[in-house]
């Protein structure tokens, strides 16, 4: 399974309208090769780079949607996927662009395809939707994008 956007390249940087500094919106992605047989499609957008003095686990969820229909082949640039919509470390249930404090930081993009749908509502939190993906991720891909403010 592969996952691309045409706005950045894997490990590329990431345009500022995608970010706090431009218009704040996702960025197009292109999903390809997702199993026969998957149920549902999961995206996890995730910055591990955060200062230990502002969170603890150095972790910021920026877009979590789960029960993606597994026939998404794209999603729009601006566009929220149809699916639930999980709460994000911001407090919000869509998507929050890259925003880093100090220092360029890495932004990581990860579809997972799964052999379920996932019983639970919008504004379920990252644990629990990881939580609930154990054992049933059939594939998965990552781009991973960087940026930093000037």
């Amino acid at each position: 399974m592969q996952l691309t956007s045409s706005a950045f390249e894997h490990e590329g940087s990431i345009p500022s309208k995608y970010t706090c500094d431009g218009e704040n919106v996702n960025p197009p992605l292109a999903v390809d090769g997702v199993p026969d047989g998957a149920k549902s499609l999961a995206l996890i957008v995730e910055d591990p780079d955060v200062p230990r003095n502002l969170r603890e686990d150095g972790m910021w969820d920026h877009w979590i949607v789960f029960n993606m229909d597994p026939a998404t082949r794209r999603i729009d640039e601006a566009r929220e996927p149809e699916g639930r919509h999980g709460k994000g470390t911001g407090g919000g249930n869509s998507y929050q662009g890259p925003c880093p404090p100090d220092r360029e930081h890495r932004y990581f993009f990860k579809l997972y395809a799964l052999d379920t749908e996932l019983d639970l509502p919008d504004g379920t939190d990252k644990a629990a939707v990881e939580q609930a993906m154990e054992g049933h991720v059939v594939d998965q891909a990552v781009l991973m994008g960087r940026y930093e403010r000037s």
